[in-house]
């Protein structure tokens, strides 16, 4: 069935529609009917259900939180374990060094904070929202952007039931029109839609490149006598070499639960590289390995972050619409924190919805929520941990801790002898030819406390619809195989996290295979792809993960 034949959307009208239910979107919606009780608000998420596409470590400052929901810490809610002790490691092969604590610069104290459950944070905050009279539609997924007169005028959700052919199956539903006076974008790191707004309107223009990282988690259930609750612990360099950037973290919270993850940047070289093998590896290390000892692995998962920061939060405001949380690139990369400013971002644009709806506004330009939130608490976070990512690239992870950390300091008081670095090239840029590096021989799993990733895929609920179009989009497969393939050795099938990319061998030439139905939405292929080849496009609504509690 082609365009001209598909029937007409159905339309419904709101005055703001959300794109996203994670922490930004979820507080933009709350915060609207807090400020005006009658603006209708709809928030449209891609996942089965609120939470179930969300994942972080986490540990959260809960500023956010309390600016939105003060009420939130004398209800029982979500579980949230107060951080106990707090500790970072260098790491060598086989030893560990701990920094001392008075070392570190005051902002990477995690006094105060709580150790949760995203997801679970997600699902409170929807409760909330619905109690205020906000609309959520689980399981549909925005695939398209509406426009009047150039100006965002809502989103379409993509139409159910289309075969991998692209001709309509028997169940064919159309989607449905979401317009609006305004549409915020909650997207999370490299949101399709986002993606294609910052392109159109020039978001990015006198802005440093944004930065990625993926993200692993493994949530476990750990025996008794290796469980600390309240315990906050990260990591910087063994498995990783100096070159590469990345670490770990490890949180121990609830009913003996251990979250434990690696970060790898995104601007590595090594096309041999996998991120998934690092965080195998790294739980063999003698600092962590008894942890897990007698334990259950329970969940797995995984997600890109913005690592950018300061320099590369693009323009924020457009007409009709605007970009909030992750989306903008809110996350504050030395903390490993960005929900709080994902909460701040999304009650900040709010506020200046809520003025501009008051005021019989309509589609245009909210510019003064671009104009202010450099001003805010979000600014002042990203401000003072604006140098550390570039010096991490520019002096490798040792040095540019040291200096990024003698930085942070300074700029608690106020000031920074570097003033503001830039970034460089983007990630895809970063990766060198096969033929310069060293393949990496990664051991294989045991089964008990490392894993392949297709029994971690498992351990993640993704399901898809397999008679569906294929939602990663490779532009041109003849590139795909001469540079990808040829001169890179193929590093899609190492970065993506869940075992979606392969080169089979068939009649003596490689072949190009995409497992579209193990996809956990990570975005990292859009992402390092080293031709920006490969585009993520939303999937049939309700596909992906079903994280419970990540």
């Amino acid at each position: 069935m082609n365009a001209a034949e598909l029937p007409a959307r159905e339309a419904m009208e709101f005055d703001v529609v959300v794109v996203g239910a994670g922490p930004a979107g979820l507080a933009a919606a709350i915060r609207l009917r807090q400020l005006s009780p009658e603006t209708s608000v709809v928030v449209v998420e891609k996942g089965s259900e609120v939470g179930a596409h969300i994942l972080s470590g986490a540990v959260i400052d809960p500023v956010g939180l309390d600016s939105l929901v003060p009420e939130w810490r004398g209800e029982e809610v979500f579980d949230h374990t107060p951080v106990t002790s707090d500790r970072f490691y260098v790491l060598g092969h086989s030893g560990a060094m701990r920094l001392p604590n008075f070392m570190l610069p005051p902002l990477m104290s995690n006094h105060g904070n709580f150790i949760v459950s995203l997801g679970e944070v997600c699902r409170y905050l929807a409760k909330k929202a619905e109690a205020l009279g906000v609309e959520i539609y689980p399981g549909f997924a925005a695939s398209e952007v509406l426009f009047e007169n150039g100006a965002v005028a809502g989103v379409a959700t993509g139409d159910m039931g289309v075969g991998k052919d692209g001709h309509a199956k028997s169940g064919f539903t159309r989607g449905m029109e979401l317009r609006a006076k305004y549409t915020l974008f909650a997207e999370g790191a490299r949101g399709s839609l986002s993606k294609s707004l910052i392109a159109r309107f020039g978001l990015h223009e006198n802005r440093q490149p944004q930065k990625y990282g993926i993200g692993l988690k493994e949530l476990w259930q750990v025996a008794p006598q290796n469980f600390r609750k309240g315990l906050v612990q990260h990591t910087m360099g063994w498995p990783l070499g100096n070159s590469t950037g990345g670490g770990s973290f490890l949180y121990h919270y609830g009913d003996n639960l251990v979250s434990v993850g690696f970060v790898v940047h995104l601007n590595y070289a090594n096309p041999y590289l996998s991120p998934f093998e690092e965080l195998q590896r790294f739980k063999t290390h003698p600092l962590v390995r008894d942890t897990f000892s007698g334990g259950k692995r329970i969940c797995y998962g995984a997600r890109a972050l913005t690592e950018g920061g300061w320099q590369s939060v693009p323009k924020l405001a457009f007409p009709g619409g605007a970009l909030v949380g992750c989306a903008a690139g809110f996350m504050n990369v030395p903390r490993i924190k960005g929900s709080h400013n994902a909460m701040l971002s999304g009650m900040l644009a709010a506020e200046h919805l809520a003025t501009a709806l008051a005021a019989g506004r309509a589609h245009d330009e909210l510019a003064d929520y671009d104009a202010a939130w450099r001003g805010t608490p979000i600014g002042r976070d990203l401000w003072r941990v604006r140098n550390a990512k570039p010096l991490w690239s520019k002096l490798g992870t040792f040095a540019g801790v040291a200096v990024g950390g003698l930085d942070m300091w300074t700029n608690t008081l106020g000031f920074s002898l570097l003033g503001t670095l830039k970034h460089g090239k983007p990630d895809f840029a970063a990766l060198k030819p096969a033929a310069a590096c060293r393949p990496i021989a990664y051991p294989k799993p045991d089964g008990k406390l490392t894993f392949d990733r297709l029994s971690s895929v498992y351990l993640s609920n993704t399901n898809h619809e397999e008679d569906q179009p294929v939602h990663l989009v490779v532009r041109d497969p003849a590139l795909q195989k001469s540079s990808e393939h040829d001169v890179y050795a193929g590093p899609s099938a190492r970065y993506c996290p869940a075992g979606v990319y392969e080169w089979v061998e068939e009649g003596g030439q490689p072949r190009y295979v995409i497992n579209a139905q193990n996809c956990v939405h990570c975005k990292t292929c859009d992402i390092k792809d080293p031709n920006q080849n490969i585009n993520w496009v939303p999937p049939e609504g309700g596909g992906g993960p079903n994280y419970p509690n990540m």
